[in-house]
């Protein structure tokens, strides 16, 4: 039974979630409260790609394309910390290339033992022991874990080869490639014989390298006929093409010079989307060897010396070979390893060459968050977004009160609150914090702390502002500030005072009520 060969699946990726933080306090006999004891939750385990030589398909992802790592523990009480998820570790194929749904390439694996993570775990939350500070000596609460990153990637398997033979259908390319190495492919007499790519290693002299045999192209290949399409991806990364040209097609309407510009038109149409910085070439513009196939044939030997002029008068470098007889494959061989050679030294010297590296330091006013100004029908819309107000906002526990103002806090020290008034913000707007799926709040201003002025030690941003305002418009702002306030508070005043009318004239009726009906 042949083994199925995938080079292409999608998976779906779900990393563990980090475990939730404990809020406990230490109680033993004569001290009921020792203070804070709850330990942080696990992390959330990773899910890695590994390249493994010993693999050579796709087809375990093909199976089983939805993975999931483990999640973090739980934190506990006497401070033991969750334990960490186990990470899951996925090998692949060396030339595994992962590409996002949009056909982005993020990253190509080659070295054995490379390793990538395509999704992060989540972070475990904080216990309320690690949140205990001097002014909250015991919290109530503890942070919670966060969501493991979940995502679609979709891998691709390119076939890592110095040379690929392409040409049509039973051109003889699965008869070369046995003849020149140890390899076994299929052979019969029928085209598309090869349904998957075939390796073979070839020894030429001091030079060892390997040569390719992919499925047959046909007219229209790149556009999708046949099987060219699915297959011209592991010509990619090859340093030269070898043109099997067959002399002795039975095919009418065919002859050796028209397939040769068949094939060059369907390897031009065909777009390389490899970027991994070594400088490939598109598929047409490569070094080219051309073979003129089956002359041990007596009509493919005289087809071969009237066609072998033309090709070479268009720049080709011809030989007649016989994958049956082994005729001209020694010529070939050696022809190969000149231009494997070729391309080694240029991809050594490329790899020596130091790389310029661009560092871009993060902006002195950049704080880690944006406001964004939006409006709905029902008003207009303030959207906060940012790592550290959205992980922030993924970590807080909503059920507790003072797990919110313990968010308050945070994000008012980041400057959001600075920010919000600056965009324009006014109390009981709607504030948005994170995507669509964020969460949503009406804003009621805190005071001003003033800690978000200060720099690090030697520093003070307020030397270094050159649109520093003035005391007349600092005051100005100070007190807007303290009118808004006050009208929210003037505006939560009212609304106890009209609940409180409410319910007396709802408890004077339930009385007169009471009345007449004593009397009756």
């Amino acid at each position: 039974m042949a083994t199925e060969f995938i080079d292409r699946v999608t998976v779906h990726l779900s990393a563990g979630d980090g475990g939730n933080g404990c809020a406990s306090i230490r109680r033993e006999k004569f001290k009921p409260l020792g203070g804070p004891d709850g330990a942080n939750g696990g992390q959330g385990g990773d899910v890695k790609f590994v390249v493994d030589t010993q693999t050579t398909t796709l087809l375990p992802l093909h199976h089983r394309p939805h993975l999931t790592a483990d999640d973090g523990g739980i934190g506990k009480g006497d401070l033991r910390h969750g334990a960490d998820g186990g990470d899951l570790v996925i090998a692949v194929p060396e030339g595994t290339v992962v590409k996002s749904q949009d056909g982005e390439i993020i990253a190509d694996l080659v070295e054995p033992g490379t390793e990538y993570v395509a999704a992060a775990g989540g972070r475990g939350g904080l216990g309320n022991a690690a949140l205990a500070s001097s002014k909250r000596k015991a919290p109530g609460f503890a942070l919670l874990g966060e969501p493991g990153e979940a995502l679609s990637l979709v891998l691709e398997l390119k076939t890592i080869a110095d040379i690929a033979l392409v040409g049509y259908p039973s051109a003889g390319k699965s008869s070369l490639i046995a003849a020149m190495s140890e390899a076994k492919p299929k052979i019969a007499d029928y085209p598309f014989t090869t349904l998957v790519p075939n390796l073979g290693v070839v020894q030429a002299g001091d030079v060892r390298y390997t040569i390719a045999d992919v499925p047959g192209l046909i007219p229209g290949a790149s556009e999708g006929k046949g099987l060219g399409l699915e297959f011209l991806r592991h010509v990619e990364r090859c340093a030269a093409l070898v043109h099997v040209v067959d002399m002795a097609t039975w095919e009418p309407g065919r002859d050796p010079v028209s397939d040769l510009t068949i094939i060059e038109s369907e390897l031009a149409a065909y777009a390389v989307d490899l970027d991994d910085g070594s400088g490939l070439l598109p598929l047409s513009e490569r070094p080219k060897l051309v073979a003129l196939n089956k002359v041990d044939i007596p009509d493919g030997h005289d087809l071969a010396d009237i066609v072998r002029p033309d090709l070479e008068a268009a720049g080709y470098r011809v030989f007649e070979i016989s994958a049956v007889s082994h005729t001209g494959l020694r010529e070939l061989s050696f022809a190969m390893a000149e231009l494997v050679t070729a391309e080694r030294e240029r991809r050594a010297e490329f790899e020596a060459t130091p790389q310029r590296v661009v560092i871009r330091p993060r902006a002195v006013d950049d704080r880690g968050f944006q406001v964004q100004a939006e409006s709905d029908d029902d008003g207009p819309v303030f959207r906060i977004r940012g790592v550290k107000p959205e992980r922030w906002v993924r970590q807080t526990d909503f059920a507790n009160d003072e797990a919110v103002g313990y968010l308050a806090d945070r994000l008012d020290r980041l400057g959001v609150e600075e920010s919000l008034f600056k965009a324009g913000a006014k109390p009981g707007d709607t504030i948005v914090i994170g995507g669509d799926d964020g969460v949503v709040f009406d804003w009621d201003p805190t005071s001003v702390g003033g800690a978000e002025l200060l720099g690090s030690r030697g520093t003070d941003l307020r030397l270094e502002d050159d649109t520093r305002s003035t005391r007349k418009e600092r005051k100005a702002a100070f007190h807007d500030r303290m009118d808004a306030k006050a009208a929210v508070r003037a505006e939560q005043e009212q609304e106890r005072l009209a609940e409180r009318a409410v319910r007396s004239r709802e408890s004077s009726g339930a009385s007169v009520s009471d009345a007449e009906s004593g009397q009756e």
